[in-house]
């Protein structure tokens, strides 16, 4: 498997992992304690904390990718004919 492969794949799971750990720990400004930005959406997340799901979603996706990468080079799963 080359490059360019492991690429495609760890851009895959880095998506779906990002999606998987965006709703975790959001609070909307309606739960939070300030009012927030005036005329903001009041379900709209008080703080996302983009940066650290980011982070966390690589490290996952990295090590995802890796287990993916050797099942594949050790062809345990046959792909084609």
């Amino acid at each position: 498997m080359g490059p360019v492969q492991i690429v495609i794949i760890f851009v895959l799971v880095w998506w779906c992992v990002f999606f998987a750990v965006l709703p975790m720990g959001i609070k909307g400004r309606w739960e939070s304690q300030g009012d927030g930005v005036a005329g903001a959406d009041p379900g709209a997340p008080a703080d996302p904390d983009l940066k650290r799901k980011a982070i966390l979603a690589t490290c996952v996706a990295a090590a995802l990718t890796a287990v993916i990468a050797v099942i594949i080079a050790s062809r345990a799963v046959k792909f084609g004919a």
